[in-house]
């Protein structure tokens, strides 16, 4: 019970810490940055990347690891590869702002860059499909999406 609870206690944060990383960078974007405001982005972006391994760990832990419900609870719920699905959508379009600040980063600290919109765009679709994760989670919760 000890491990299920520090697991789940892992999970959360890391959900917490995901909402948290990317809204900052959301909110921290501009048209034009510097390099050294891009490499900030960058770090904020590698801890969301940390974040969501270590929610994901979590969380197949928690599927297929004999803790909490059983297994066949998750794998026979379309709700729960609906939301497996979409953490793995946010997970590819996250892709393309992370090159974008790995890339950038470099350089002249006072150099500026524009920011092309599609990274606005990207975090910002990230962002939507995010909020639809606890909804589902709540669903899965009362039961929804069993057989």
């Amino acid at each position: 019970m000890t491990i299920e609870i520090g697991l789940r206690y892992l999970h959360f944060i890391s959900i917490f810490t995901i909402v948290g990383a990317l809204v900052s960078e959301h909110l921290l974007l501009k048209r034009e940055m510097t390099r050294a405001e891009i490499g900030r982005i960058a770090k904020i972006d590698g801890i969301y990347g940390l974040a969501s391994v270590l929610l994901l760990a979590a969380g197949l832990t928690l599927w297929l690891g004999g803790f909490g419900k059983p297994s066949f609870y998750y794998s026979r719920n379309w709700i729960f590869h609906l939301k497996l699905a979409l953490f793995a959508a946010i997970g590819i379009l996250s892709i393309y702002p992370t090159v974008f600040f790995l890339k950038n980063r470099k350089g002249k600290a006072e150099e500026i860059i524009g920011i092309p919109a599609k990274i606005f765009w990207v975090i910002r679709l990230e962002l939507l499909l995010l909020l639809i994760i606890p909804i589902l989670a709540g669903m899965m919760a009362k039961g929804v999406g069993l057989p």
